[in-house]
This record gives C-alpha cells, sequence and structure tokens, in this order.
C-alpha cells in the first residue's frame, strides 16, 4: 500500500487535532507517515502511531524555530525524496497553505487547498471542497505530479488506528532560502481558556445584534457552558466590539464546527462564506426575515438576551445533572 505524508502541526510535542485528522483521512488512501519537526517527538511519537502512523520521520534544528517557513519546507522536501509518498496531507492553517505551495511548486506537483474529504479514487486522491462562498461542493484531484493538500480543521472525526509508529531520523539540508528570514522576537498570545476558534468542534458568534462590546459576555457565557470557542461577525469586529483574531467569514477565519450558533446576526454572503460547512447551525435572531435563516439547521426567532440566557442556564442544569449522575 502506499505511503502518504502527513506534516505534524503540534506545540512542542503536543499534537494538534487537526493532525489526528489528517492522519484518519490518510489511511483512507494509503499508510500514513508522520513528519515531525522541531522538539518533543518522544512525546508526539506514541499519539502519532495510537492514530495510525506506521513511520514517524523526525528532525530538529534551531532553524525551524529561527526562521519562517523555508526550513519546514526543505524538511518536507527531503520526506518526500525519502518516501516517495501518494500524497502529501497539511493542515490549512495560514502556514500550512504556505508550506503546500511552495512544497508543490519545488516537487512540480498540482495543489489543492482547503479540503473538506478526502477519498481514493482510481487515479489518484480526490478531494472535495466548498467554493464560492461554500455555494457550491466540488471534487478535485491533481492531474499532475504528487498531490499536495491542505485540509480544513474539523473535515474528519478523528479515529484511532494502533500502528508501530517506528522512530526514523530525517536528514535534512537546509536551502540558502532557509536562513532568508529570521524571527526576531515572540509574543505568546493571551489564552482565554477556550478552544482555538478554527479547531473548535463548537463555536458560537455575536453579531450587529449584540449591541456593544459591553454585551459580548453573553455570548461568552453561552460559549463557556458548552467548551466553545466564541466568534464575531465583521459588523462586530468592525465596530470594535470583539478582536479581528475571532472574526469569522470570507475576510476573517472559515470554521467547520459540529455545531456553530450565530447570535445576533443577519447572515450576510460575507460571513456565510466562513462558517457554511458547518455540520449543524444554529441562529438566534429576532428578525424572523433575516437571511441566516435560509441556511440554518433550527431557527429560533427571538430577542437574544432573552433566548441566549435561558439557553445557557439550561445548558448549565442539563450538563450539572449528567456530572452528579
Amino acid at each position: 500500500m502506499a505511503e502518504v505524508l502527513v506534516y505534524v502541526d503540534h506545540v512542542d510535542g503536543a499534537v494538534r487535532k487537526p493532525t489526528l485528522e489528517l492522519l484518519t483521512l490518510a489511511r483512507r488512501i494509503g499508510e500514513p507517515v508522520a513528519v515531525h519537526l522541531g522538539p518533543g517527538a518522544d512525546t508526539a511519537a506514541p499519539v502519532l502511531a495510537e492514530h495510525g502512523a506506521v513511520k514517524v520521520l523526525t528532525a530538529d534544528a534551531p532553524e525551524f524555530a529561527d526562521y519562517l517557513v523555508v526550513p519546514k519546507v526543505d524538511a518536507l522536501q527531503a520526506a518526500y525524496k525519502a518516501v516517495s509518498p501518494a500524497a502529501v496531507l497539511v493542515p490549512s492553517s495560514a502556514e500550512g497553505k504556505e508550506i503546500a505551495a511552495r512544497l508543490a511548486l519545488r516537487i512540480d506537483s498540482g495543489i489543492i487547498t482547503d479540503a473538506v474529504d478526502l477519498e481514493a479514487g482510481d487515479e489518484g486522491p480526490v478531494a472535495t471542497q466548498s467554493v464560492f462562498a461554500a455555494a457550491f461542493t466540488t471534487k478535485s484531484r491533481v492531474s499532475n505530479g504528487t498531490p499536495v493538500i491542505t485540509v480544513k480543521p474539523n473535515s474528519a472525526a478523528v479515529e484511532t488506528a494502533p500502528a508501530a509508529g517506528t522512530v526514523e531520523p530525517l536528514s535534512v539540508t537546509f536551502s540558502e532560502q532557509a536562513t532568508g528570514t529570521k524571527i526576531t522576537s515572540r509574543t505568546p498570545r493571551e489564552s482565554t481558556g477556550r478552544p482555538e476558534l478554527t479547531e473548535a468542534a463548537i463555536v458560537v458568534s455575536g453579531g450587529r445584534g449584540v449591541g456593544g462590546a459591553e454585551n459580548f459576555p453573553i455570548v461568552e457565557a453561552l460559549a463557556d457552558s458548552l467548551g466553545a470557542a466564541v466568534g464575531a461577525s465583521r459588523a462586530a469586529v468592525d465596530a470594535g466590539w470583539y478582536p479581528h483574531t475571532n472574526q469569522v467569514g470570507q475576510t476573517g477565519k472559515s470554521v467547520s464546527p459540529q455545531l456553530y450558533i450565530a447570535t445576533g446576526i443577519s447572515g450576510a454572503i460575507q460571513h456565510r462564506a466562513g462558517m457554511q460547512t458547518s455540520k449543524t447551525i444554529v441562529a438566534i435572531n429576532k428578525d424572523a426575515e433575516a437571511p441566516i435563516f435560509d441556511l440554518v439547521d433550527y431557527g429560533v426567532v427571538g430577542d437574544l438576551f432573552e433566548v441566549v440566557p435561558q439557553l445557557t442556564e439550561e445548558i448549565k442544569a442539563r450538563t450539572g445533572e449528567i456530572s452528579k449522575g
């Protein structure tokens, strides 16, 4: 069976969920070979093996942390030459897409970005994408070279499938371009205790109907009761009510959670483009004619200042009963 390279997204060996999803998808088209760059390989390897990696190629060097993406591209290219894979899978983050694009150019291959599903085909892997502001679904395959595919978070349920996970060192020769852009400082992101927006299984977003920054705690309380991430529409962000890093939409972040709850969001096409692939969509809006209701699985026509606190309390009560039970 052909091998499939999977680029590992991790923090000092703590493997992030999108990588485990990639391993699940990789098993549909071949045998996953994980590529772990940087520190923490000893921590990551057992997790990668538990989720199907037959091999874990590892390399650690200061270049991976001190410079931008080129050293990682060099390493992934070295892994490509060592394995001759049927495909290369990379998480669809901003960095992941840059790595994938640079790799595809180097190995003279086609690239597919933001896939939401992956299946085996007679002529190579077939990727499903949601395109044109999520108005259409397409199936595509790369017709030249080895497919390089980036996959959006929450596109597949994580499944365990224990494999050998044999750890092998990866020899990397860095190119002249590898040290062209140096990282001079880092500022840790302030932790909210909530999941990362693009990776969260549940997202609760607030829009213009929230009325102001002082009212966003209502949205946050609902999110916290569900263990969810908090998002915001462009209108809310432009008004200064919530940080741009939390914007969901065409000019913000694209999310594809299992559950998306829109509160006070009308549903303009710009916002829909960033959340339309969510598995289940719930909207709370007092305007029964709001466009968002054309998209949802469940809609509540009502004042969010009445509905959302009641929903939060009900969730707390039910989860409390479950905990006691």
